[in-house]
């Protein structure tokens, strides 16, 4: 009882320092430039997508649908985390206020899980389009791509509720920085004075069914493609089969490999260091390659992009 109010009487921590890449002048101004540069660069070549899938009837299909919604959810991602980013390269460790740090980190929270969701859609899409092909008008019609698309969007706001919810009530008495450039879960956890082991283990629950479970959606449909692939009769049928498959393939193996690095480990983690590197990744790299990757090998986007820039 008595430690309880001692820590009831502790003044609440009423913002974080952000302590960001803490590196000299010369390298956070170039720093500065080169992230400034990725974002405007991430926010065009996601919108030209949704634009082109928007536009064009020829991509009017499930696998564009998809592509165009996580377009959309890449350019609200990035978003969430790279002004804090900017705003710390600019001018030194960032402060946050309590509030923001908490929206911030229920809109990154969210989208993550939005994009675990809609990857493992997309997985499931291509599942059908070759192994089942006489029936995927059927099994991908409008309103199942709709609902898909609506489910992924729903449970990552759900989700992401739940947690900031738990994390918010933690009660933060000092330090207060936050040795990353965004608000994450495992830096505000670190900084918690009072018992997290029910937020951890919410965390924990939350990563095994969102992380894993989509990862295992994703595992199962190409198992199964692979398979199918290799009964094809004819080489070209492989390959083609393959195309079709590579690009969301390599999508989903650069941002699990360092999402579930993080966070399918105990939240408490030492190697923050590391961590900031591996965060640049999925959250500054994998949106600034998911649009080039699934249109370097697409000839149907190449054909209505030439259309659209009006190129011979």
């Amino acid at each position: 009882m008595e430690t309880s109010l001692e820590v009831t009487n502790m003044t609440r921590v009423q913002q974080f320092v952000l302590l960001g890449f803490p590196t000299g002048l010369g390298i956070r101004d170039a720093l500065f430039v080169v992230f400034l540069a990725l974002y405007l660069l991430t926010l065009l070549e996601n919108a030209l997508i949704i634009y082109l899938v928007c536009s064009h009837s020829e991509l009017h299909k499930p696998m564009y649908f998809f592509l165009g919604n996580l377009s959309c959810l890449e350019m609200c991602y990035v978003s969430a985390t790279m002004p804090t980013l900017l705003v710390g390269l600019w001018t030194g460790p960032y402060h946050i206020s309590f509030t923001l740090c908490m929206t911030q980190l229920f809109f990154f929270v969210s989208l993550i899980c939005t994009e675990c969701t809609l990857l493992a859609s997309m997985a499931y899409d291509r599942y059908v389009a070759i192994c089942r092909p006489l029936h995927y008008p059927l099994l991908m019609r409008p309103q199942v791509c709709l609902g898909l698309a609506l489910s992924s969007w729903l449970g990552g706001l759900v989700v992401s509720a739940i947690k900031t919810k738990c994390i918010a009530s933690l009660s933060y008495c000092g330090p207060n920085v936050l040795n990353q450039f965004f608000c994450d879960v495992s830096p505000l956890l670190n900084l918690s004075c009072t018992h997290v082991a029910l937020t951890e283990l919410v965390d924990f629950i939350s990563a095994i069914v969102i992380f894993c479970g989509t990862l295992l959606v994703s595992l199962a449909s190409y198992s199964a493609i692979g398979m199918a692939v290799l009964r094809m009769p004819s080489a070209a049928a492989r390959r083609k089969a393959f195309s079709t498959c590579a690009s969301h393939l390599l999508v989903v193996g650069i941002f699990y490999s360092a999402a579930l690095f993080i966070y399918c480990r105990p939240s408490r983690i030492k190697s923050m260091d590391l961590n900031k590197v591996l965060s640049v990744i999925y959250t500054v790299v994998t949106p600034l390659c998911n649009p080039v990757i699934y249109c370097l090998r697409n000839k149907e986007v190449h054909t209505v992009l030439r259309k659209t820039l009006r190129w011979p």
